[in-house]
């Protein structure tokens, strides 16, 4: 038996690697990956009750899409409930979605559908089947699932703003489909256009973070066109079904229903168009995007498509449970920004009005969680995917252009002060000084705006517009203990970690200015981002909270949650200096005491990588002169804080940003400051892997001997020269040719 597995296990890695597959790069994507609780080391010590799972999905979708598909196991749209758990027993529904993967914020705009053998039992919560992981196919492409309960197969495809669901009654003469919009608030609508074989609808769309369910302005549309004539159909509101009924509106648990006579041909197929500007906007986007188009057609092109975009990597050899972290990550790297505009062109308004803008010949973004991701996805994007991360920067000062104001945190279409800094700058800093945009006069005064003034309208403030505390920021160069930061942000006080955030904000907008030729706001923005100095206290060398008087606060324990550090303790946080790492080296006295510091850090396991603030930690050791150190630590991180099976991430993904660090990581080169043309760089984890670029060149990348016990890397070479530094210029990779480690 055990000669039998072997061979079997040999088989399949021989599979993968044959010569026909070698441009398959999906099938190492495993979307169940991080959909269970969290099982990595560090996960363990430093995760709370919120982090507990990285909050991903197993999203049936097009790169960026409009809208998710996916199986559902939860039937709200309940902060920091995510639709899908893999411990869940029970399936309700197949829910087109706006999750915000990875995150504990809320769902918004969805909508279920669910195929049953009867029309008895019709609520959400009570409908649910049995299904079993071993009866459930997931891929990018497709999904399938038996629902045990009604013996009943389920089959889901996508294109970028539609969905394409496939349901076979086994062994019935006649089915139901029931249909939903998820909405906690009692709001939503659904008509039946048995005449067109049509369900139509509206989820109405609200927010969190700032009016804790305030209204957006927008709904979640959506158009369903079933391929079967219905013999008979009717609405229900819970447990109440009306027979006959075509039409209900603003009513807890409401939904309609179909019913099929089915023949000889026990399936239906359901085309689902959606779309954030109307009905009749759905109904366009399915037209356009799933005319003629069959089932297996749908399938096979969203499989093309995501190989496409995989195929910016090409790693050459490596175990298969790498190539799936590997392919994986970059899976979930390319969930959010989520795109808005229709077939058309057509998108709503941003912050809240009810005018349609039409976006031209660009796509218009949404559903940044730009906490999260300036660090290490949008340099992913300006690296692999340049063309549409020209498409998200774009829309960010589209923004700017509607709601008077660059936003902090851009989510539901919405400005939000959900999380602290103001990194919405890192991210046009990190295109525009790597050559992927221009700036005008005006979009630079948006940035500008952001970091000297706050709104003269209270109401705009509390709307999320601006930075938090400002004005304390600017006059004590840093925010003070007695700003409490309590109006208008969902994070309140964390004082230091906004002061740190702030000064690298400062940074980046300072390279904009020394481009642009604006001499004396490179010199102020340069020198205001030295404010991370004024919350470092050298005695216990770690940042610690400050009254305004200067007086550091008695209440300081290195090692545990203080409430002025955000989701960390204040060791985390005092390696929070990205643009100025040699300047943080010289105020802990210097290279030796620098690395004593981090190695002790490092020793006594508080390093939490299930969190953004410390992304950036493991590659300092490359300003201090001990890269092969970042080398080690980047190597045990991937192994033992990534997996390949359902609990395989070791804290909430954010919109991928998690994910996105795990690619950088394994290429061997990290964006530790974006706003800078530079990576930090180390051994990669493949002997060898190229990335070919949109810009039709290629950089083949060698660590030769990296397999066979070479640990330490003796020199770096681009295209013959030597790296110097362990720093190596985006602007120079893109060009193409050979990156060479040399180990020893």
């Amino acid at each position: 038996m055990k000669n039998i597995i072997i061979l079997l296990i040999s088989i399949t890695l021989l599979a993968c690697n044959s010569p026909e597959d070698k441009r398959d790069f999906v099938q190492y994507v495993n979307p169940l990956i991080g959909t269970a609780p969290l099982n990595t080391i560090s996960s363990v010590k430093h995760s709370i009750e919120s982090e507990n799972n990285s909050q991903v999905i197993p999203s049936v979708t097009a790169p960026f899409a409009m809208t998710n598909w996916i199986p559902q196991t939860q039937s709200v749209e309940t902060k920091c409930v995510a639709p899908y758990y893999y411990i869940d027993s029970l399936i309700s529904g197949f829910r087109g979605t706006h999750w915000l993967s990875g995150s504990c914020t809320q769902d918004y705009g969805s909508f279920t559908l669910m195929p049953l053998a009867n029309a008895k039992i019709l609520h959400s919560e009570k409908r649910g089947s049995k299904f079993s992981h071993d009866n459930e196919i997931s891929h990018p492409y497709y999904y399938k699932v038996k629902l045990d309960d009604y013996n009943i197969d389920a089959e889901m495809t996508a294109t970028t703003r539609s969905g394409y669901l496939k349901f076979t009654f086994n062994n019935a003469d006649s089915g139901v489909v029931v249909i939903e919009p998820n909405s906690d608030e009692n709001e939503g609508y659904v008509k039946i256009l048995p005449e067109s074989n049509e369900i139509i609808g509206y989820n109405p769309a609200h927010r969190i973070y700032q009016g804790w369910g305030e209204k957006t302005g927008f709904s979640g549309y959506f158009v369903a066109k079933f391929d079967k004539d219905f013999t008979s159909f009717g609405t229900y509101q819970a447990d109440t079904i009306y027979g006959g009924n075509s039409e209900i509106s603003n009513q807890e648990k409401l939904g309609g229903f179909v019913t099929f006579k089915l023949n000889s041909n026990k399936t239906v197929l359901v085309k689902v168009g959606t779309s954030f500007t109307s009905i009749e906007g759905a109904r366009k986007n399915l037209e356009l995007e799933t005319k003629d188009l069959d089932f297996e057609s749908a399938k096979e092109n969203l499989k093309r498509k995501w190989n496409e975009i995989l195929s910016t990597v090409e790693i050459k050899e490596a175990l298969l449970n790498d190539k799936i972290k590997f392919y994986t990550a970059l899976y979930h790297s390319y969930q959010q920004p989520r795109l808005y505009n229709d077939f058309d062109g057509n998108y709503p308004s941003f912050d809240g009005n009810d005018s349609i803008i039409n976006s031209g010949t660009k796509d218009y973004y949404d559903d940044f969680s730009i906490w999260d991701t300036y660090r290490a996805s949008h340099p992913l994007f300006n690296l692999l995917i340049p063309e549409q991360s020209k498409s998200m920067v774009s829309s960010l000062l589209q923004k700017a252009e509607q709601g008077g104001w660059l936003p902090i945190f851009p989510c539901w279409n919405s400005y939000t002060s959900a999380m602290i800094g103001d990194h919405v700058i890192s991210v046009i800093a990190d295109a525009y000084i790597k050559g992927l945009i221009e700036l005008s006069e005006k979009e630079y005064q948006y940035l500008k705006q952001n970091a000297t003034k706050s709104p003269e309208r209270y109401e705009d403030y509390v709307n999320g517009k601006g930075r938090r505390a400002l004005k304390s920021y600017m006059k004590y160069g840093f925010i003070p203990l007695e700003d409490k930061v309590t109006e208008s942000t969902n994070h309140k006080g964390e004082q230091v970690s906004r002061t740190l955030e702030y000064s690298y904000d400062d940074f980046a907008l300072a390279q904009i200015a020394k481009k642009m030729g604006k001499t004396e706001d490179y010199k102020y923005f340069l020198e205001r981002s030295k404010n991370y100095v004024n919350v470092y206290d050298p005695t216990v060398e770690s940042v610690r909270g400050k009254f305004a008087n200067g007086k550091f606060t008695d209440e300081f324990i290195k090692t545990e949650r203080m409430k002025y550090i955000t989701e960390g303790t204040p060791w985390q946080y005092t390696w929070y200096v990205p643009h100025d790492v040699d300047g943080l080296i010289k105020l802990m006295g210097g290279e030796k005491e620098f690395n004593n510091n981090l190695d002790e850090f490092f020793e006594n396991e508080q390093y939490w990588h299930g969190n953004e603030p410390g992304h950036q930690i493991p590659f300092l050791y490359t300003y201090s002169g001990e890269p092969w150190k970042t080398q080690k630590i980047v190597s045990k991180i991937l192994n033992e804080e990534y997996g390949a099976g359902p609990g395989g991430l070791s804290g909430n993904d954010d919109a991928g940003q998690m994910s996105a660090w795990y690619v950088f990581a394994a290429m061997g080169f990290y964006p530790v400051a974006p706003g800078k043309d530079e990576y930090a760089i180390y051994a990669p984890s493949f002997e060898e892997y190229k990335i070919n670029f949109t810009n039709g060149e290629t950089l083949i990348v060698k660590a030769e001997g990296l397999n066979s016990g070479k640990t330490k890397v003796k020199k770096i070479l681009l295209n013959g020269e030597i790296v110097e530094n362990n720093k190596i210029k985006h602007t120079k990779m893109v060009l193409g040719g050979t990156l060479e480690f040399v180990m020893e």
